[in-house]
């Protein structure tokens, strides 16, 4: 009986093999002109990403320390925050290209609007306060003080309540929206950052940026019920699109977790490197493009294998990140 011998691949040939791979997945994920935004907060400029080549192809400037962006409502705009620049700036969604801007707004650090599209709030981490406007026009409606640095924000299904983490002074506020009044604060762990709300809406996870652990919390009684251990430098949240499962970066660790929002459980870890911070899923749940905050990098990943299939150098200090082909908010 013959054997044949066993053919191994070169390092050269098998990374090769592994990026056609990357390409021919991207491809399927988005659409021909879509591109990647990525929003390079220490250098205030954002990156216009060609997904299926994985590349770089334009960066441009767009105002001082952009941290945190999100689409409007109707999903005809991209917002991009500067903190530094007191600016709102509007992109087009699928190409990045700079649409309007907005330059009444002090120092959106992080941005939301309310379920009910009534309210935009904004994180002001710097000046220690959060600002609440009407939408769409805009308009200051009431300023809150809230130190030390405000720093993400969730809402209720309702648009009742407005969930503020102070990173600074370890707490979480919680702001009634129709009354234009901080309800209640309480204490948590070490510079809590990222907070989300469970799909049933009973629980918030609030990641320990400071420590390696989701708080979870009873938000309507105001207490903590469990703590569930993720990683170092647990940080910030991506919902995973099957209304079950969210996603959470460590940004120590260079991990990112998986945790189950029906058990309040860990289900896994997978390494990611460079301090990953913000993400983005694609709608098939098959990639997770991720920034790797202190490399200058945005790292894929295939979500099947949980391995890096992608590495694209990108801005100093990249923090959020966009694209229009994404996996549901839930």
């Amino acid at each position: 009986m013959k054997f044949l011998a066993k053919r191994v691949l070169s390092p050269a040939l098998a990374g090769a093999f592994t990026a056609v791979l990357a390409a021919g997945s991207a491809l399927a994920n988005f659409t021909a002109d879509e591109r990647v935004i990525v929003l390079n907060s220490g250098e205030g400029t954002i990156s216009i990403v060609d997904p299926v080549a994985m590349k770089e192809v334009k960066r441009i400037p767009v105002g001082k320390e952009p941290h945190h962006l999100m689409a409007t409502p109707d999903n005809k705009s991209l917002i991009v925050a500067n903190a530094a620049s007191n600016d709102l700036v509007f992109l087009d969604p699928k190409s990045g290209e700079i649409v309007k801007r907005v330059d009444r707004i002090s120092d959106p650090y992080q941005i939301g609007f309310s379920p009910d599209q009534k309210w935009f709030v904004s994180a002001s981490n710097r000046l220690d306060r959060v600002d609440l406007y009407s939408a769409p026009e805009l308009k200051l409606v009431k300023r809150f003080e809230l130190p030390k640095v405000p720093s993400h924000i969730a809402f209720d299904a309702a648009s009742r309540i407005a969930f503020i983490t102070l990173q600074d002074s370890d707490e979480l506020a919680a702001i009634d929206l129709a009354e234009h009044k901080v309800i209640w604060k309480m204490k948590l762990g070490k510079q809590p950052a990222g907070v989300w709300l469970t799909p049933d809406g009973k629980h918030l996870l609030v990641g320990m940026t400071g420590d390696n652990y989701v708080q979870v919390i009873d938000w309507k009684a105001a207490k903590s019920v469990k703590k569930l251990v993720t990683g170092a430098g647990a940080h910030n949240f991506l919902a995973m699109g099957d209304g079950r499962h969210v996603l959470l970066s460590n940004r120590v660790a260079n991990t990112i977790t998986v945790i189950d929002q029906q058990t309040l459980e860990v289900k896994e870890s997978f390494a990611v490197p460079g301090g990953p911070d913000c993400m983005e899923l694609t709608k098939d749940g098959k990639q997770l493009w991720v920034t790797s905050r202190w490399i200058r990098q945005v790292t894929v990943i295939d979500m099947a294998t949980k391995k890096v299939v992608g590495k694209i150098p990108v801005g100093k200090s990249p923090h959020g990140i966009y694209f229009v082909s994404h996996a549901p908010r839930q």
